[in-house]
C-alpha cells in the first residue's frame, strides 16, 4: 500500500446508506409546514425553555459526566433506579452504543423489514450482520423474527411502536419474542414513540427490562417532550448493561443545557398530557378525512400516520409529495424503509395539518 493511499474502513462501513432525515426546505415556498420528522407538534414546554435559557449561563462548564440530576429525576418519574439508566445524545446513540458494545465480526442483528435505518447501519459499522425479518401487513412478525434468530444472534432490535408504520406488538406478543431470544443475546426495545400509544394490551417493556437480564429499553425526549434539537436519550438497563455502556460513552455525552431542560420538561405533566390529546384529536381527523379521499391509512398509535397512494402515473406517492412541497407542506418520503408507494406525515400544529389536507385533497382531485 502507498504511503499515501487512504486506509479502507473496516469490513461492512461501505455497505451502510448514510441515513438521510426528513427534509426541512420547500424551495420556493413563501410558507412552510415540515411534518417530515415526527418532531413535537405543541413544541417544547415553556418550563423546558425557561430551564435551558437558565443553564446557558454556565455553558463555559462541562456537565457533570454521569448526566445523574436527569437520571434522578427520570428514575423519580417511573420508579427506576437511577443507577440502572443510561443518558445519551438521542436515543440513537445508545442503540449505536449497545452494538459498538455486543456486536462483534460475524455476529448478527435482528430487526424487521421496516424499522428504524439506524439499527442497521450500527449493524454493518460492527462488521456484523443484519438479518432484515419480514413483516405481515407493516406488522412484526414475531413467528418470523423468531425463526430467524440463531447461534450467531447477538442483538435483537425492536421498534415498539415502529416507525414509520405506526403498528406495535402487544404485551403478550412482546413476551413472547422474549421468550425466543438466544442466550448470550441482548432485545433491545427501541421505545420512541411509547408515550403516544393510548392502548390497553402495550407495554414500553420497562417491567420487562426490571425482570430479566437481557433486555434493554430506550427512550427519547425527541418526540412527545419536543427536545429533538438538543438530542437526548436514555436506556433503562440491567446492571451490567448500564455499566458496559457506561464504559464506553462519551464521558460528557448529554450537554448540561440539554439535562437541564428535559428535567424541567419531564415534570410538566400538564404539557404532554395536552400534547397526547393534540395527536389523539388530529390523528383521528387526518385518517379519517384523508381515507375519504380514497387513499389508504394505516392505523397508527405514534404521532404520525403512513399514507399509501396508487401507482397509477401523476398519482404516486413522489407525484404527491412533489406536489405538497409546491405548498409548503415537507412530508417523508419512506421508499428508504422499503414502502415506495407511501408517505409518512406527521401529525403537527393545528395550521400545519389543515394545510396539509387541504393541499392532499387538491392533488387527489387534480385541483
Amino acid at each position: 500500500m502507498s504511503l499515501n493511499q487512504t486506509p479502507p474502513p473496516k469490513p461492512g462501513v461501505l455497505d451502510i446508506a448514510p441515513y438521510v432525515g426528513g427534509r426541512s426546505h420547500a424551495p420556493g415556498a413563501t410558507e412552510v409546514f415540515k411534518l417530515s420528522s415526527n418532531e413535537g407538534a405543541l413544541g417544547p414546554s415553556p418550563s423546558a425553555v425557561e430551564a435551558y435559557a437558565a443553564a446557558a449561563a454556565q455553558m463555559d462548564r462541562y456537565p457533570e459526566g454521569s448526566a445523574r440530576t436527569l437520571r434522578e429525576a427520570i428514575g423519580e418519574a417511573y420508579g427506576l433506579d437511577p443507577a440502572r439508566i443510561v443518558c445519551g445524545n438521542g436515543s440513537d446513540e445508545l442503540l449505536t452504543m449497545l452494538a459498538n458494545a455486543y456486536l462483534r465480526s460475524g455476529d448478527e442483528a435482528v430487526f424487521s423489514e421496516h424499522a428504524f435505518l439506524v439499527y442497521k447501519i450500527a449493524t454493518l459499522a460492527n462488521s456484523a450482520v443484519p438479518v432484515v425479518v419480514a413483516e405481515k401487513n407493516r406488522k412484526v412478525d414475531v413467528d418470523a423474527m423468531l425463526a430467524a434468530m440463531g447461534p450467531k444472534t447477538r442483538l435483537v432490535y425492536l421498534a415498539n411502536p415502529n416507525n414509520p408504520t405506526g403498528s406495535y406488538l402487544t404485551s403478550e406478543e412482546l413476551r413472547r419474542l422474549h421468550a425466543g431470544v438466544p442466550p448470550g443475546a441482548l432485545l433491545v426495545i427501541d421505545a420512541a414513540y411509547s408515550e403516544f400509544v393510548r392502548r390497553n394490551d402495550y407495554s414500553s417493556g420497562i417491567e420487562m427490562v426490571a425482570e430479566h437480564g437481557n433486555v434493554v429499553m430506550t427512550r427519547t425526549f425527541s418526540k412527545i417532550y419536543a427536545l429533538a434539537g438538543l438530542r437526548v436519550g436514555w436506556a433503562f438497563c440491567p446492571a451490567g448493561v448500564a455499566d458496559v455502556l457506561n464504559r464506553i460513552r462519551g464521558p460528557f455525552n448529554v450537554s448540561f443545557t440539554a439535562q437541564a431542560a428535559a428535567v424541567a420538561a419531564l415534570k410538566d405533566r400538564a404539557h404532554v398530557e395536552a400534547a397526547v390529546a393534540h395527536n389523539e384529536a388530529w390523528k383521528t381527523k387526518l385518517s379519517d378525512a384523508i381515507r375519504a379521499l380514497g387513499l389508504g391509512v394505516d392505523d397508527s398509535v405514534g404521532n404520525f400516520i403512513l399514507v399509501h397512494f396508487p401507482k397509477t402515473p401523476g398519482k404516486t406517492a413522489q407525484d404527491a409529495d412533489a406536489f405538497l412541497l409546491t405548498r409548503g407542506v415537507i412530508v417523508r418520503q419512506v421508499g428508504n424503509y422499503g414502502l415506495p408507494d407511501a408517505l409518512r406525515i406527521t401529525i403537527g400544529p393545528a395550521t400545519a395539518n389543515e394545510k396539509c389536507l387541504a393541499a392532499l385533497e387538491q392533488f387527489v382531485r387534480g385541483a
